[in-house]
């Protein structure tokens, strides 16, 4: 213990112990002026080829490394970020989202950042156009952005590039684009993983249905890419005997919908495995479990609801997506970009966490 004390007694003297050289400081020591040695640093105006040598010599000696963030408070800079993502009062899978939000804002709390959340309706793309505009006419340095309306996003990344906006992508990925950088799950994998966990729980000529809630598939890249995985997991298997049907469900209310899951599975009692693209799983397990306990159910996200079902066994496994440390991390990468001038990661994909009822309560408690 006092050794691993001392070892650190002797880090702390020798980093304090660190000389901290000025343009100042560099300039005297290469005997050239404070302007020379910005030129230098920064490699901007003209410099003699002699002084410019000096100058890089004394640098590259002393391991000069430029302070981003006191140039930027010096030069009274206030990089602005907006993060435009759906509703959470309208979908509540996006709340974990602000949590990670607030932290970034908070771990950069006295940096030169400017944080502004801007939401649409997740579930109406005019809602994204319209928000998705606003933010262009802010005219921000950087944007963090769910694309969930895929041609929409297109037309509005598209603009950004036009403008030299800064942008970064979390929750799904666009693969038509060579986009600027994502964070999130390999969602074709995790269609995959979910596969597997059904495929598992089933026998031979299974009839499994792949079940996408409230979105419009053709214009969803998440959930296309899940259902991509999901099927390509079974053309791999040798002697497929797996039948399986997509099937979309959409609902305006909570009447509907339970007419709309009742007469669903009233007239598909064929089916032993499910699997919900997205988080609204809670919606119909109760039901497909009522219908056939047998039934093997697989879902996403780690909603109260469907966390209650998946402990009362009604949900077999969940897969966690882990939306606080995604949207944490796309807003961690561009604000780094800005301040320290690092480069924006070109894919993060994130683990993709498989749920039971025996380990759900150590990833809540996290």
């Amino acid at each position: 213990m006092l050794e691993h004390i001392y070892k650190l007694f002797k880090t702390f003297i020798y980093l304090f112990s660190m000389k901290k050289y000025t343009i100042k400081d560099i300039a005297q020591l290469a005997g050239v002026s404070k302007g020379t040695v910005d030129r230098v640093i920064h490699n901007r105006g003209k410099v003699s080829k002699n002084a410019f040598d000096r100058v890089s010599k004394l640098l590259k000696e002393i391991d000069y490394q430029p302070n981003p963030i006191a140039r930027n408070l010096k030069n009274n800079k206030i990089y602005r970020i907006h993060v435009l993502l759906p509703d959470p009062e309208k979908d509540k899978y996006w709340e974990p989202c602000i949590d990670g939000i607030e932290e970034a804002i908070q771990e950069f709390l006295h940096f030169g950042v400017s944080i502004e959340k801007v939401f649409f309706n997740p579930f109406d793309k005019r809602s994204f156009e319209r928000q998705s505009a606003g933010v262009l006419r802010e005219s921000p340095d950087g944007i963090l952005l769910v694309p969930l309306f895929q041609k929409e996003s297109l037309v509005f990344i598209e603009k950004c590039e036009a403008l030299g906006v800064s942008y970064f992508l979390f929750n799904s990925n666009i693969e038509k684009i060579e986009t600027q950088g994502f964070v999130g799950q390999d969602l074709f994998q995790s269609g995959r993983v979910g596969a597997q966990l059904i495929h598992k729980s089933l026998k031979k000529n299974a009839v499994i249905a792949v079940i996408h809630i409230d979105e419009v598939f053709k214009n969803a890249t998440h959930m296309q890419e899940k259902e991509k995985g999901f099927r390509a997991y079974f053309n791999d298997l040798e002697g497929d005997d797996f039948q399986i049907d997509t099937y979309k469900l959409k609902h305006r209310n909570s009447d509907n919908l339970k007419k709309t899951v009742k007469y669903f599975i009233d007239t598909h009692p064929e089916i032993s495995g499910a699997f919900v693209t997205n988080s609204k799983i809670h919606l119909l397990a109760a039901l497909l479990r009522e219908n056939n306990p047998e039934r093997c159910i697989v879902g996403y996200d780690l909603l109260s609801e469907n966390v209650r079902y998946l402990k009362s066994g009604t949900i077999n496994f969940l897969i966690h997506q882990n939306p606080k440390r995604q949207a944490y991390l796309g807003l961690v990468f561009l604000i780094e970009h800005f301040l320290f001038n690092r480069d924006i990661p070109s894919v993060k994909h994130l683990p993709i966490d498989i749920i039971n009822s025996e380990n759900v309560s150590t990833y809540l408690d996290s």
